[in-house]
């Protein structure tokens, strides 16, 4: 009774090929968030396009099968033959495709970013899934739920218009071949009009709470961009020295005329307001104290003022020769972020000259700084350990088994991070300091050095292959 009420259904309201598609693709997406939900994956922005890349694919195996048993049943084939041939005919393309694709999405795995990460295990899953359940569960539901179609007695408009097609790109195949490059040529060469630039809160739309959270935040109480600086004076205790706070003073003068930036904190408020305090609250003294140990004596008096368990840590070292100066900024793109931050390393460079400096930082500027260049030179030092751990092996052992193939997932993760930590110190110094190549590489090793031999040190016994049972 529940099979015949299907089929009423189905003949009913028409659903025919449509019904049996909807089936693979819901069960598709079903399977790749399933897997992820087992395994503990959250749901994030990018892990969130999983279900339309799975749908895009599901839906395509589906529409090749679906188009092959429909030709072959006006053709005048009965069902159960019509769905042989399709199956025959798409078996191995539409196997290759989910695996090739699915293989394609896994190297995700290889990103930094764990969304991503997350996004290629959601979809590889899908796809697969969706692969298997084109080839079993649609041929089944083709079996079994009603569906007709007319017998071919003529060419249709749509073979028609496809044989004409044909025809034309067969005629004249010289002229599409030379016009085809010649317009592929021209727009590939506008690529690099195009500009590397983002606005992260836009990534959302209005309706999401996130965004509308956001917006409000940023026009009625501060913004979600932040850049830092920390500003170094000479010795120890520097930071009390009049010259220091004035220049620091004047940094945050101009930071704040920006059109960007909607606050500034620095430590010379503080330095101000206890001048003001310490002066009966007279407006006259709100401004920087004139000498170094009056600077001092009024920083220790607001430490001991502070309640219990605070400090001032976050503004200041413990040796006091530094300062930590942030600035919050409006929702801007990342092209705008480095003019501001580029903007305000210059006139740092050209105005504070008691003030030394590495450059502006925030999560925003890491992800807005890049270089096709170095990104290209980073493939040769990444990928070339891996090599040449296994053509030693190769002369060593020669043999490789399964639990030698993850070698080069594991040496790929900590030579990146080298990778990254000493090209982004080479890219430091020839940007911010103005070094050239021979003098920047000096800087990465000796900002990066140290850290990495350690870094391999103990990666070297964590992952030696006694410890690990290979």
């Amino acid at each position: 009774q529940a099979e015949d009420g299907i089929r009423d259904l189905v003949r009913s309201r028409g659903l025919g090929d449509v019904y049996k598609r909807q089936v693979v693709v819901a069960l598709s997406v079903l399977a790749g968030l399933g897997t992820g939900g087992h395994l503990g994956l959250p749901i994030t922005a990018p892990s969130s396009q999983a279900p339309t890349v799975i749908l895009t694919v599901a839906m395509a195996n589906c529409v090749h099968i679906l188009s092959v048993f429909r030709d072959q049943m006006r053709a005048g084939l009965d069902r159960l033959d019509a769905v042989r041939e399709s199956l025959r005919v798409n078996l191995q393309p539409v196997m290759l495709a989910s695996i090739t694709t699915a293989i394609g999405f896994m190297t995700l795995n290889f990103s930094d970013v764990p969304p991503f990460r997350h996004l290629g295990i959601f979809v590889a899953v899908g796809i697969l899934v969706s692969g298997w359940l084109s080839l079993t569960v649609l041929p089944s539901l083709l079996s079994w739920l009603p569906i007709k179609f007319k017998a071919a007695t003529s060419t249709s408009l749509h073979d028609r218009a496809m044989i004409k097609l044909a025809d034309f790109v067969i005629a004249r195949r010289r002229p599409l071949l030379l016009s085809m490059l010649a317009i592929v040529v021209l727009l590939t060469a506008a690529i690099p009009r195009n500009e590397l630039n983002d606005v992260f809160v836009n990534y959302f739309d209005d309706s999401i709470a996130f965004r509308a959270d956001t917006d409000f935040a940023t026009e009625n109480l501060t913004g979600v961009y932040n850049l830092h600086f920390d500003l170094q004076a000479s010795e120890s205790g520097g930071i009390s020295e009049p010259e220091f706070l004035q220049e620091v003073e004047n940094f945050a003068i101009w930071m704040r005329e920006q059109p960007a930036v909607m606050n500034v904190t620095s430590i010379t408020d503080i330095f101000k307001r206890l001048n003001k305090n310490m002066h009966d609250d007279d407006e006259s003294y709100y401004r920087l104290p004139d000498e170094r140990n009056l600077a001092a004596q009024y920083l220790l008096l607001f430490e001991m003022s502070l309640p219990y368990g605070l400090d001032l840590n976050n503004q200041i070292n413990i040796d006091k020769s530094a300062v930590n100066f942030s600035a919050t900024l409006e929702t801007i793109s990342t092209k705008e972020f480095l003019a501001l931050t580029g903007a305000a390393e210059n006139w740092l460079d050209t105005n504070a000259p008691n003030i030394e400096h590495d450059g502006g930082t925030s999560t925003g500027v890491m992800f807005a700084l890049r270089s096709v260049k170095i990104g290209l030179i980073s493939l040769v030092p990444n990928l070339v350990p891996a090599a040449m751990g296994f053509g030693l092996w190769a002369l060593w052992i020669g043999e490789v088994g399964l639990s030698l193939s993850i070698v080069t997932s594991m040496t790929l993760g900590i030579v990146v991070d080298d990778t990254v930590h000493y090209l982004s110190k080479y890219l430091r110094a020839r940007r911010e300091h103005g070094l050239n190549a021979e003098e920047a590489v000096r800087y990465a090793f000796k900002t990066v050095g140290m850290s990495s031999d350690h870094i391999h040190y103990l990666s070297g016994r964590l992952l030696n292959p006694i410890n690990l049972g290979l």
